[in-house]
């Protein structure tokens, strides 16, 4: 195998591929497609979205100051990917997707009902970065669907089957190949069989 070095770029794939809601009205809602997101901080938790500031949601998030990620699945991606490529300067995203405005807890900003998870959050700085500024935000809220829940009250995210964006192309994830501390954990000793 012989690798090929290629100028400088983002290379980092898959990534989460999210709905971000914003606007604190009906007149000013809207939904912005966001890949450049991801984890910053456990406690407080907090998190951030990198958005371009000639995108339409731009303005809209650095003045009401929160937004809502909503997490996407197979069922939504179509909207992921048309509230990615069309501008909320000339379309309502919310009317022509079909997707439901839906009242978040802690912010003005509405959610989208149809995304298994929502994640209220308060912008705390915004950080010029070049083609894109990055949004931190604190996390106030956090809304999931019960119909992932399961009799344990344990949340199963992947039964709402997850998409991710990589290279251009939005994929669902395959089968799970391990879980956290597998390659560590110690082997059960199995009990022997009395004779």
């Amino acid at each position: 195998m012989t690798k090929i070095s290629w100028k400088a770029g983002n290379m980092i794939y898959p990534l989460p591929a999210v709905m971000v809601s914003c606007g604190n009205c009906k007149d000013n809602y809207n939904i912005i497609t966001i890949a450049w997101t991801g984890t910053i901080c456990t406690n407080p938790p907090m998190t951030y979205i990198s958005v371009k500031p000639s995108r339409h949601s731009y303005d809209i998030i650095k003045e009401t100051g929160e937004f809502v990620i909503n997490l996407t699945c197979e069922s939504l991606v179509k909207a992921t990917d048309y509230c990615g490529v069309k501008s909320g300067r000339d379309f309502d995203k919310f009317k022509e997707m079909n997707l439901t405005i839906e009242k978040a807890t802690k912010v003005d900003a509405p959610m989208i009902k149809e995304s298994p998870v929502n994640i209220e959050c308060k912008v705390k700085d915004i950080i010029p970065l070049g083609s894109h500024d990055m949004f931190t935000a604190e996390v106030v809220a956090v809304n999931i669907d019960d119909e992932y829940l399961d009799e344990n009250n344990s949340f199963h995210l992947n039964k709402a089957k997850p998409i991710c964006y990589s290279h251009g192309g939005y994929f669902g994830l395959g089968k799970k190949l391990g879980h956290f501390g597998f390659s560590v954990a110690k082997k059960k000793k199995s009990k022997r069989k009395r004779k």
